[in-house]
C-alpha cells in the first residue's frame, strides 16, 4: 500500500463534495437575476419530499431552524416540556431553550449512543409536549420503540393547538441532521418520524453549504398544505406571500400576520442542493464502500469497537463513523486525536454531552446524572469519513490508529 506525501500529511475530516454540476447550478442562478427563494428552493423542496416519500418538504437556511420552526408550529412554548438525548449536539436542546420550554435530558442506554427509551417513557409528563431523538452517525433511532411510548402516554397529554389536538399525543421530532438517506424497516427517514428536520450544512453527506429542511408525515384532519404555509409564514418574518408570489401582476400587497422569524432559504443554496441531489445515490454508495473497508481493517484490532451502520432493519446514511477505545479515558483518548494530527490526520468526538457544557451546567444539569452518556464519550472518536477520501487514505488512517493506540 502507498499513499502520496501530500495525502499522508492532510487527510481532512469533512470537505464538502463540490463538482461542476453544483457549480454549473449556481451559475445559472446567478445570472437568472432570481437569488433568493425562488424556483429552485421550490423544486428543491419537491425532490425533497420525493425522496423522502412525503407530501410535502419546506426548505429552511440550518437544521436548527427547521427543529424551532416546528415547535412553534405545534405551538410550543413556557409552561411545556420537550425531551431530548443528552448526547447531543447543542441544536436539539438550544431551540427548545429559545421557544420558552423546559429543557428535560434523558441519559442514553448502556453502551448506547440513542437514549434509553425506558427512560424516556418516566420522563414523559403531562407537561410534555415533543420528544426530540437524534439520528446520530447517520443510524435512525428505534422509531417504533418511541411511538409506542408516546401512545402509551396519551392519557396524560393536553393539547395546545389545532395540530396537536388532531395528533392527540407528544408528538416526535426527530433531528435527522445526520440522517437524509437513511432508512429503516424500508422507509425513508423523513418519512418515519412525525416530522423530521435534515441539516445541509457544508460538513453533512450533502450540503448548500448552510441550509436544512423538515418533512413531516400526514396528520389526519390537517392538511399538508396549511402547514407548509405555516412553516413558510414564520420563516418570512410572518409576511403572507413570499417574495416570489409577489411578483405575480398585481400582488405586491402582503400582510404580516404575526412578528415571525427570517430563515428561508435561497435559490444559491437550493441550486448547490439539486446539484448535490442529482449525485447522492453514487455519493451514499461510496460513504457505504468506506465504511466496509474501515470495518474490514478494523475487524480484528483489540480494544477498538465500532459503530455498525448497516443492519437487517437500518440502512445509515453512512455520515460519520465513530469508534470506541474500550476500557480507555479521555486522557488516553486525547492523547491518540493528537497523535492522529501529527500524521496530518483530522478526527472529531461526537459529542460532548449536553451537561459537560457551560451553558447546560448554568441550567442546572450535571453530566453525574447522565453517567452512560458520559461513558460513550469518554473513550469515542469519529475519524474522516468524507467522499473524497480514498480507500488507500482509509488504509493509513487505520495504520496510524494502531500506532497510537500501541504508543
Amino acid at each position: 500500500m502507498s499513499v502520496d506525501v501530500k495525502e499522508r500529511v492532510n487527510i481532512p475530516f469533512s470537505p464538502p463534495d463540490i463538482t461542476d454540476v453544483e457549480i454549473n447550478n449556481v451559475v445559472e442562478v446567478l445570472k437568472s437575476g432570481w437569488i433568493t427563494t425562488g424556483p429552485k428552493t421550490k423544486e428543491f423542496e419537491r425532490q425533497i419530499a420525493g425522496y423522502c416519500n412525503t407530501n410535502r418538504a419546506i426548505c429552511l437556511n440550518s437544521a436548527t431552524a427547521g427543529m424551532e420552526m416546528t415547535l412553534r408550529v405545534l405551538g410550543i412554548g413556557e409552561g411545556d416540556e420537550v425531551i431530548t438525548s443528552a448526547y447531543t449536539y447543542t441544536a436539539s436542546a438550544s431551540i427548545i431553550h429559545h421557544v420558552g420550554a423546559k429543557i428535560v435530558l434523558v441519559d442514553t442506554a448502556k453502551d448506547s449512543f440513542q437514549m434509553d427509551y425506558n427512560k424516556l417513557a418516566e420522563a414523559i409528563t403531562e407537561k410534555t409536549k415533543a420528544i426530540i431523538p437524534v439520528d446520530l452517525a447517520g443510524l435512525m433511532c428505534d422509531y417504533d420503540k418511541i411511538l409506542e411510548v408516546v401512545n402509551s402516554k396519551k392519557n396524560l397529554f393536553k393539547s395546545n393547538n389545532n395540530i396537536q389536538e388532531a395528533m392527540g399525543r407528544v408528538a416526535v421530532l426527530a433531528d435527522g441532521a445526520h440522517s437524509f438517506g437513511a432508512s429503516q424497516k424500508g422507509k425513508m427517514s423523513g418519512s418515519v418520524a412525525d416530522f423530521t428536520s435534515f441539516s445541509f450544512h457544508a460538513v453533512k453527506n450533502l450540503t448548500t453549504a448552510e441550509g436544512g429542511a423538515v418533512t413531516w408525515r400526514s396528520i389526519d384532519g390537517i392538511d399538508d398544505e396549511d402547514i407548509y404555509k405555516i412553516y413558510n409564514t414564520l420563516s418570512l418574518h410572518g409576511q403572507t406571500k413570499d417574495a416570489l408570489a409577489k411578483t405575480k401582476i398585481g400582488s405586491w400587497e402582503y400582510d404580516i400576520v404575526e412578528p415571525a422569524y427570517k430563515c428561508n432559504m435561497t435559490d444559491i443554496m437550493a441550486a448547490i442542493g439539486l446539484g448535490q441531489l442529482s449525485r447522492y445515490e453514487g455519493l451514499l454508495n461510496y460513504r457505504k464502500a468506506i465504511i466496509n473497508r474501515y470495518n474490514e481493517l478494523l475487524n480484528d484490532v483489540d480494544g477498538v469497537e465500532v459503530l455498525r451502520h448497516y443492519t437487517d432493519e437500518n440502512t445509515s446514511s453512512g455520515h460519520l463513523y465513530l469508534i470506541r477505545l474500550t476500557g480507555k479515558d479521555e486522557s488516553f483518548r486525547n492523547e491518540v486525536i493528537t497523535k492522529m494530527a501529527e500524521q496530518g490526520i483530522a478526527t472529531n468526538v461526537h459529542y460532548k454531552p449536553l451537561p459537560l457544557l457551560t451553558a447546560y451546567k448554568n441550567l442546572g444539569f450535571k453530566i453525574e446524572n447522565y453517567p452512560n452518556a458520559f461513558d460513550m464519550y469518554r473513550n469515542e472518536i469519529t475519524l474522516p469519513l468524507n467522499t473524497l477520501i480514498s480507500l488507500e487514505q482509509v488504509e493509513y488512517v487505520v495504520e496510524n490508529l494502531k500506532i497510537a493506540i500501541n504508543k
